[in-house]
């Protein structure tokens, strides 16, 4: 076996799976709360992408330092994916809490639907060219064999997200406002909690994370276009099947396990079917285990 290629697969399954677990993360969450899909999740993350795009180029023109330029369309990627995720909830979510779960589900593939074709007319369908927003040169040069800069940036930025999301649910008021919501809505209202203000929270959440990982694959992609969001998208909600809706630790393992499969899938099969390898591998997890790698299977009492 040739470890040194074996290597060079590992580490971008892991690239593309730090990628996925961070947007999973929105899949899980939303669902975690209040038992929905959030399909227009996916479209999210491509505004964040589109807005990190026209902030770059605003700040490029008006003559901003690199470092500025990474910093500030970043900060703008996030903000404006929030107040997306936010509006988004708000309009096509709250006023069908409580309506029959296929209701809600419908209200989201709409509203996903709605946001491709947003952008594709204030945008058009042409693929456009994204500026890598971290310098390749002289910043973490030679640091590795086998990923570039911005590829080492993309896994040490995940997994920090990663770990402060985790610190912050265990330890913050918010946070175990959130855990209250997820084990039971109606106890944590009865106990104080403001059930909205906590779904609200947790669309911004997970829509800022959606937004991280915009400007990172974005910059590392080199291009992007209104489409980005739906493959990207399923690819993430794959993810966070995979390791158990509603469990962050499990879309964390779901995103790498799914990101390790398609590198390895193409590197020793084909390139031509890198997405069959992310879904057969969702079929299976479905039929063998529909919980999810770390999910915890329903008891239903009779």
């Amino acid at each position: 076996m040739d470890w040194g290629y074996f290597k060079e697969l590992l580490m971008g399954g892991v690239v593309k799976g730090s990628i996925y677990a961070l947007i999973a993360l929105g899949y899980t969450m939303v669902y975690g709360i209040i038992e929905l899909i959030n399909f227009a999740h996916g479209e999210i993350y491509m505004i964040g992408a589109f807005t990190a795009l026209i902030a770059a180029g605003v700040l490029t023109v008006a003559g901003f330092p690199a470092w500025s330029i990474l910093i500030l369309a970043s900060a703008a990627a996030v903000v404006w994916s929030a107040s997306y995720g936010y509006t988004v909830e708000k309009i096509a979510y709250k006023p069908l809490r409580g309506a029959p779960r296929l209701s809600p589900l419908i209200s989201a593939l709409g509203m996903s639907i709605f946001l491709q074709n947003y952008v594709l007319l204030a945008q058009t369908s042409n693929f456009m060219p994204f500026k890598n927003l971290f310098p390749e040169e002289g910043f973490l040069e030679n640091i590795s064999e086998v990923l570039s800069a911005t590829e080492v940036i993309i896994v040490f930025t995940s997994a920090v997200v990663m770990i402060l999301l985790s610190l912050f649910i265990k330890y913050s008021t918010t946070g175990k406002a959130m855990r209250a919501t997820a084990q039971d809505r109606n106890m944590a209202m009865l106990v104080g909690v403001n059930v909205d203000k906590v779904i609200s929270a947790t669309f911004i959440i997970g829509s800022s994370l959606a937004a991280v990982g915009a400007v990172l694959i974005a910059s590392n992609m080199g291009q992007i276009n209104f489409y980005i969001g739906f493959i990207v998208g399923l690819k993430a909600f794959t993810a966070a099947v995979l390791g158990g809706i509603g469990s962050i630790p499990g879309a964390m393992l779901g995103g790498l396990v799914l990101g390790c499969t398609e590198s390895f899938g193409t590197g020793y099969v084909s390139s031509d079917y890198e997405d069959v390898f992310a879904f057969t591998l969702l079929v299976l997890i479905l039929i063998f285990r529909p919980a999810g790698l770390l999910g915890k299977s329903d008891i239903q009492k009779v």
